[in-house]
């Protein structure tokens, strides 16, 4: 194939992990990447012509920086060969995706190579919330050795609720069960898993009035954001723990503080918060808090096979067959029998 008839690819952000795989995309594309700049000079460069050959978009979550928000704005400015987006990231509020799906934009996401690491973040998460791990973390480096260290709780038939049943869901739901956790879940429907149930199928308010522990799998919509306030808190079991690696939006993080500083909630876990890399004072203060920044996925492993993933959505749809892992709100629900 001469360079003159491939497609071309733009790249925005440094594949890191991937190189080869990203190499070999020059086999059937034209690629060229951005790698720095402003959102005001990508808007500049698109206006201007710079990209108007462009079939597909490769972007990776800190693109952000570079580019803003791929938002409605963005969008309208992307020239009308651009027909496929491939965004490195289970989760993709990065993206309007109704702004794509009205351009004729297909949209895909990273789905499945998240799942085992951001569960094992998860389960990390909610052991060290049942021990208030950082409470003696913070002793032993202050030459305290065990400190005021409280008793913590076992996780032995204690009652899980996953709030989100989907892929990262159901991975923390089997990890769970080894530790003698009792699953319940919240999802849109039931779901079964490869070796039967996950848990036991409950409506949200149960899972909010029941559960002794709440993990959150949600994604980030204008639905789910602000969706554990104060009323569900108030509807929550007295020293329930709170664990999110989701996204933060979703937890409404001054209501959480204040639940935590009351005692309604005993502990929390979390990886993700609602401003990101901004954390609430009232988090970082409270020793019953055990916080990560966000590095769910951050291991070497899954970061590549997040690229690798990233790659073949990019080659199999400038190749004409699609996009592998579209995004589910462009994709049509499968007929029931």
């Amino acid at each position: 194939m001469s360079s003159s008839s491939k497609p071309s690819v733009l790249m925005l952000g440094e594949v890191i992990h991937a190189k080869a795989e990203f190499a070999a995309i020059s086999d059937v594309a034209n690629v060229s990447s951005v790698t720095s700049g402003t959102r005001e000079q990508f808007l500049r460069d698109l206006d201007a012509g710079v990209y108007n050959d462009i079939v597909a978009i490769s972007r990776t979550y800190d693109s952000v920086a570079i580019t803003g928000r791929f938002d409605e704005e963005l969008i309208s400015h992307l020239p009308p060969s651009v027909k496929f987006l491939s965004h490195n990231g289970a989760g993709y509020d990065q993206i309007d995706v109704h702004a794509c799906t009205a351009r004729g934009i297909s949209v895909s996401n990273t789905p499945g190579a998240v799942n085992d690491a951001t569960a094992n973040v998860a389960l990390f998460l909610i052991l060290g919330a049942l021990r208030r791990a950082w409470i003696p973390q913070t002793a032993i480096r202050a030459g305290e050795w065990r400190g005021a260290t409280p008793l913590g709780r076992d996780p032995n038939g204690l009652k899980l609720g996953i709030l989100g049943m989907g892929g990262i869901g159901a991975a923390t739901a089997r990890r769970a069960a080894a530790f003698g956790f009792d699953v319940q879940y919240h999802s849109r429907k039931p779901v079964a898993g490869p070796d039967g149930k996950l848990g036991k199928y409950v409506s949200f308010e149960e899972l909010l009035k029941t559960s002794d522990v709440i993990s959150v799998h949600v994604p980030q919509s204008p639905a789910t954001i602000g969706l554990l306030n104060d009323a569900a808190f108030a509807q929550m079991k007295d020293g329930v723990i709170i664990v999110n690696t989701a996204r933060g939006p979703i937890i409404d993080e001054a209501a959480l503080v204040r639940n935590l500083e009351s005692g309604k909630v005993w502990s929390v876990g979390l990886d993700v918060y609602e401003q990101e890399p901004k954390v609430h004072p009232g988090l970082l203060s409270n020793p019953n808090a055990v916080l990560l920044p966000h590095v769910g996925t951050v291991t070497v492993d899954t970061q590549k096979r997040m690229e690798v993933l990233v790659i073949d959505n990019v080659k199999s749809a400038v190749t004409g067959k699609g996009l592998l892992t579209q995004v589910p709100e462009q994709t049509p629900p499968k007929a029931s029998l």
